[in-house]
Parts: C-alpha cells; sequence; structure tokens
C-alpha cells in the first residue's frame, strides 16, 4: 500500500470544485440555504481521525500499551487515507461553492450567508485533510537502526 500523495488529493479536490461550480451556477436559485455549521461534522472526524493517531503513535514505537496488530495498523491507515481524499473532496466542494457565492455577496442576501457557511466547512475540510494524513504519518513503523537507508 502506498502512503497518499498530494498530487491525488488535489486532483480530487479539483474536480469536486469545478463539479459544485457548475451545479451552483446552474441550480443556485432553486437550492436551499446552506446550514452556517454543516462543515462542522467533518472536525468530528478529524478528532476522532487524532485521537486514534496518538494512541496508535505511542504504541507503535513501543512507548505505552500493547503492540498493534497488523490488521489494527491496516485499518488505521485505510480510515486515515479516507479521511484524506473526503477532506480534500469536500475543500474542493466548498471552494468551489465559495467561488460561486463570495462575488455575490453584495447582490443576494442568500449569497451573504452561504459565504460564511463555505468558509466554515472549507476550514473544517482542511482539518480532516491534516488529521488524515497525520493518521496516516502516525502508522509508519519507526526505522531499524540497523536497516540501510538506500532503498
Amino acid at each position: 500500500m502506498r502512503f497518499t500523495r498530494p498530487r491525488d488529493l488535489a486532483i480530487a479536490g479539483l474536480l469536486a470544485g469545478i463539479v459544485l461550480y457548475v451545479i451552483m451556477r446552474s441550480a443556485y436559485g432553486s437550492l436551499p440555504p446552506l446550514p452556517t455549521l454543516a462543515g462542522v461534522t467533518l472536525v468530528v472526524v478529524a478528532a476522532i481521525d487524532v485521537v486514534l493517531a496518538v494512541s496508535l503513535r505511542a504504541r507503535i514505537r513501543r512507548k505505552s500499551g500493547r503492540p498493534v496488530e497488523a490488521l489494527t495498523a491496516a485499518r488505521a491507515v485505510a480510515l486515515a487515507k479516507a479521511s484524506s481524499l473526503l477532506g480534500a473532496i469536500m475543500l474542493g466542494a466548498w471552494v468551489g461553492v465559495l467561488a460561486y457565492v463570495f462575488p455575490k455577496r453584495s447582490d443576494i442576501v442568500a449569497a451573504a450567508n452561504d459565504t460564511t457557511s463555505s468558509i466554515i466547512g472549507a476550514l473544517c475540510a482542511a482539518a480532516l485533510i491534516a488529521a488524515g494524513l497525520w493518521l496516516e504519518h502516525c502508522c509508519r513503523t519507526p526505522d531499524d537502526p540497523d536497516e540501510p537507508k538506500d532503498r
């Protein structure tokens, strides 16, 4: 399994942003207003990722608790990859919404409210990306000092 590449996250986010911008252009008038705290659920998942990362990091480095089983580590890496990908997609989506509503915020009252929602959502999505990448980083095994580094 390869570690998440920033390029993959950027591509997913860019595609989501373009799709959401096109949807906003064609259907904004018929959409309900965005809830102000719609993106906060992403922070909940990010918090879970951070708690899991702290726990696994200490156990992988054998500083506390029992050793981590391989299946547990694989599941944590899968969660980390899914979290960072979801965060990238949601960041792109929120930026796509923001790109549409930000210029219209002075003309349309709903756009001003949706601007706040999209900024909060984008920040929460960025937090999820960071937490997912950190969890993935914490699941790496420490380098063996006797192992050659020239692989």
